[in-house]
């Protein structure tokens, strides 16, 4: 058998796994969350979120709403070096966000149930 026979086998039977693919899993919830940012933010966003009284005051200092944490967890970037993971109970990660040309670093605590929101800073440009 030729090459561009052989070719043409192979690209047609890989067309068709992918069309496939697309039917079976597009009414699905998957997801591709293989990072190490992405899986933090997922785990942040499948919990109950309560705010503390500094991080509601912030809200409304910078005229912000609940949307904007939902935003920050769907598109945020998790800060790492500034986070606590290795804790026992509860860990403490930093995530840097935008919004309207202006960033804010929020802070979360994140224990086996639930999610604090414990402050958001508006960062100078």
């Amino acid at each position: 058998m030729k090459l561009i026979h052989r070719l043409g086998f192979y690209f047609t039977g890989f067309v068709a796994g992918i069309i496939i693919l697309i039917f079976f899993l597009s009414g699905k919830k998957t997801s591709c969350d293989y990072g190490p940012s992405s899986r933090v933010l997922k785990a942040l966003r499948q919990k109950e979120k309560i705010y503390t009284n500094e991080a509601k005051n912030q809200l409304s200092t910078y005229n912000l709403d609940t949307l904007f944490i939902n935003s920050t967890l769907e598109n945020g970037e998790v800060i790492f070096s500034e986070s606590e993971t290795s804790l026992d109970t509860c860990s403490f990660y930093v995530i840097e966000s935008e919004l309207d040309k202006n960033k804010y670093k929020s802070t979360f605590k994140n224990c086996d149930s639930l999610v604090t929101v414990l402050k958001i800073n508006k960062l100078k440009n």
